[in-house]
């Protein structure tokens, strides 16, 4: 049986109620389930990797400025003739060595032996009249004093010998002169030395003299001991200055000693001393010429060759010594990655100084006592959790620096 009128329309709306409320809960889940916070996973801990950690070496060293240079000949001689005439005798091989003395060319000397007979008769001349002028003023001495001359006869013979002394005084320096240029037809090595190329062959014409124009007939060398030259940065000068005024280090204009090697060589085989150093700084280079002399008993080294010499730089002094592969670059900062004693990665900006057989000096700003990453940078982030593990520095077998 059918409900009642009314009743029937309130059971509608209940229905519709319910199935709306249905509808909208459902609505509003499907919108916001993706929105609900799920629930959170328990994140994993990060691992803790290995590096390999080390003490900086610290060691009393003696601290070396190294430049490059070129050596040169502590003498070095051109040959050229002081007479002219033909060449008669070459008397070396071109290059051998060669002693202060030995012959090694000979101009024809038959012009200057000629020149010479010539003044060596004039000579005699000149002695035969002096010895006429001589009786004569004697005589006349002794005629004056018998009045039996005048005073002006024997003012005349006075003159006469007087005139025959001085012409043989002239001819005696014409025989000088003329031997002498015999002489110098023999031309004897100056000094000891490696001697060069002949330039000019047997008969050609020699233009010597004291000026002008001359040949150039060879050159010598000297090699035992070598001059290595070379220039220093005003900077590096500067630095010399003030430690040298300080009392810091030994001047270097007496005696320094200094150490030097050859390009093909890696150990300071050459051991000399500083003797020089210009009075000026070159203005368009900013460096200052120096100087230093070594050894060659061995004439291993020629004039010419390059060679790398090496100057103390500081007394002895304790220092802080790492390798370079510890040290980041961080724009124009240096920085080491040290480990605390929670294993926490501390960066610390330093100034490095030069090298030292292979290793770098550090001039501030590590301890001797901090314990820095030598190897496993990479694995090291500022404030990262590290595991050290124990290393050593030491200084490398076959250092380049």
């Amino acid at each position: 049986m059918p409900p009642p009128h009314s009743g029937g329309w309130r059971w509608l709306l209940t229905c519709a109620v319910i199935g709306a409320a249905v509808f909208a809960g459902g609505y509003w889940y499907f919108e916001h389930r993706d929105m609900a916070p799920a629930p959170q996973a328990q994140a994993a801990p990060a691992p803790v990797l290995p590096v390999t950690v080390s003490k900086p070496l610290v060691q009393t060293i003696t601290e070396w400025d190294e430049f490059t240079g070129q050596f040169e000949a502590v003498d070095s001689v051109e040959i050229r003739a002081r007479v002219s005439g033909y060449l008669d005798q070459i008397g070396f091989e071109d290059g051998q060595m060669v002693k202060k003395g030995d012959m090694l060319f000979v101009i024809d000397p038959r012009p200057f032996e000629i020149a010479l007979k010539s003044a060596q008769s004039a000579l005699t001349s000149a002695n035969a009249r002096l010895a006429l002028a001589k009786q004569q003023l004697t005589r006349a001495e002794t005629l004056k004093k018998s009045d039996f001359t005048s005073q002006s006869t024997l003012d005349q013979r006075q003159q006469e010998m007087l005139s025959a002394a001085a012409d043989a005084q002239v001819a005696q320096a014409a025989i000088n002169s003329a031997q002498l240029n015999l002489d110098f037809t023999h031309i004897a090595a100056p000094l000891d030395g490696r001697i060069g190329r002949h330039e000019v062959s047997l008969g050609n014409l020699i233009m010597g003299g004291d000026g002008g124009e001359t040949t150039l007939l060879t050159t010598i060398v000297s090699l035992d001991p070598i001059r290595l030259t070379f220039d220093m940065p005003e900077s590096d000068y500067l630095a010399y200055q003030r430690r040298e005024a300080e009392g810091k280090m030994a001047s270097k204009r007496e005696d320094l000693p200094v150490e030097a090697h050859l390009m093909d060589e890696k150990d300071w085989t050459l051991k000399g001393k500083m003797d020089f150093i210009s009075n000026a700084v070159d203005r368009s280079s900013g460096t200052i010429r120096a100087r230093a002399v070594f050894p060659n008993p061995g004439l291993l080294i020629t004039p010419g060759q390059f060679g790398r010499i090496r100057i103390t730089g500081s007394e002895p002094h304790e220092a802080i010594l790492i390798p370079d592969s510890a040290i980041v670059s961080d724009q124009s900062r240096k920085i080491v990655m040290t480990v605390d004693k929670d294993g926490k990665v501390v960066p610390k900006p330093i100034r490095p100084g030069p090298g030292y057989q292979g290793l770098r000096i550090v001039r501030s700003g590590l301890a001797k006592d901090d314990v820095l990453i030598v190897d496993g940078l990479l694995r090291a982030r500022p404030g990262a959790t590290v595991k050290p593990e124990q290393g050593k520095i030491e200084f490398p077998s076959d250092p380049e620096n």
